[in-house]
């Protein structure tokens, strides 16, 4: 009965903590983030981690590289100065609005599409990129173009829109959707489907790191990324669009563009530059 109220009286007192430690703080809804990280001198961003050429983890330093990953350092110094710091946080297709929704990050620059019913939870700055989605086979398939995968197996990732993309134009295929985009392209490998669905941008990325792999067809869709904001934070939205304004217009954008999709076969980085 002693051991009973003891351990009543331990959970008390850590609730108790908890209650007490959130005291002072205002909601996430009610807090003012560009605020916040004009005193921090930081933007915390939420990051592919898998994704070639885009956002991925270089195994041999443990730090965050590719295009999306230079280009929030970028708007983070025209926001804050070049004193401030951009921090990553990973995420995954499926990870990220709740990352966002739950305070974790500041914003979300991880190959999101601007779409409708994204708008309805969140908010999104001007498009920074535009990709298309087509598909990844292995050299030699029979799979030409995207009609080719009706009554055939098609990868693609939780959380992401290309599933649902896919199907418009094949609605006879079968789909296998998984976690993310490591572990869709070992499936792909492995033989569990014929072809793999996403934008162009990271297909490309895919085929530099696994030779034998190609990106096959036009693409099938426009898909502008957009960096996602939580409702509410309009000062921020306009500070990142400001910020993303002159990224372009000091041509620093097209530096980017150049060196992380200069060399990769196939595609075209000068129909993704963008000019003033």
């Amino acid at each position: 009965m002693k051991f009973k109220k003891y351990l009543l009286l331990i959970s008390t007192l850590f609730l108790a903590l908890i209650l007490l430690s959130g005291c002072g703080q205002k909601p996430l809804s009610k807090q003012n983030i560009l605020d916040n990280d004009k005193e921090s001198k930081t933007i915390t961003w939420g990051v592919k981690a898998d994704t070639k050429l885009i956002g991925l983890i270089d195994v041999k330093d443990g730090e965050d590289k590719g295009f999306e990953i230079d280009l929030a350092k970028a708007i983070t110094k025209k926001m804050l100065g070049k004193d401030a710091k951009a921090k990553f946080v990973t995420v995954t297709s499926q990870s990220r609005i709740p990352l966002l929704k739950n305070g974790n990050i500041d914003a979300i620059i991880a190959t999101m599409t601007i779409t409708p019913d994204r708008e309805k939870v969140l908010d999104f700055s001007d498009s920074y990129f535009d990709a298309g989605q087509s598909i990844l086979v292995k050299d030699g398939s029979d799979v030409k173009k995207v009609s080719d995968l009706n009554g055939k197996t098609v990868i693609g990732v939780v959380g992401s829109n290309s599933v649902q993309n896919v199907q418009k134009y094949a609605p006879d295929a079968k789909v296998l959707q998984l976690p993310d985009y490591a572990q869709a392209m070992t499936a792909l490998k492995s033989g569990q489907g014929d072809a793999l669905t996403t934008d162009n941008v990271i297909l490309a990325g895919m085929a530099v790191q696994n030779p034998g792999y190609v990106v096959q067809g036009k693409p099938f869709t426009v898909e502008p990324y957009g960096i996602g904001i939580n409702k509410g934070q309009d000062d921020f939205k306009q500070a990142i669009n400001k910020a993303l304004e002159e990224v372009i217009k000091d041509g620093e954008y097209n530096k980017l563009i150049k060196k992380w999709f200069g060399d990769v076969p196939g595609f075209n980085y000068k129909e993704v530059l963008r000019y003033d």
